[in-house]
């Protein structure tokens, strides 16, 4: 994160099924302004963690399901979850 930002961190919340692809961490802060720089910053600390999170994941942004889409704008601050998607059979 570049010192002197002015964009707050936003605050991502893993679920307990990628704890195995994080070393179990799970909630990380980002200065991002758009979910494909959130992707981008995970994937750095965790190489191949965007691709999975791409591919099988929902994601929730401030309470609100969304389809993971690149260029969604990211509030200051706001709270951002990775949800496993359901598979039925």
């Amino acid at each position: 994160m570049p010192s002197g930002s002015s964009v707050a961190p936003v605050k991502v919340t893993l679920t307990g099924a990628h704890e195995p692809y994080t070393s179990g961490e799970q909630v990380f802060e980002f200065e991002v302004q758009t979910l494909r720089a959130l992707l981008s910053a995970l994937d750095k600390l965790h190489p191949g963690l965007a691709a999975l999170l791409e591919q099988d994941s929902v994601v929730a942004i401030d309470g609100v399901i969304h389809e993971i889409v690149y260029t969604h704008r990211l509030s200051p601050g706001c709270e951002v979850y990775f949800i496993p998607k359901l598979e039925s059979g």
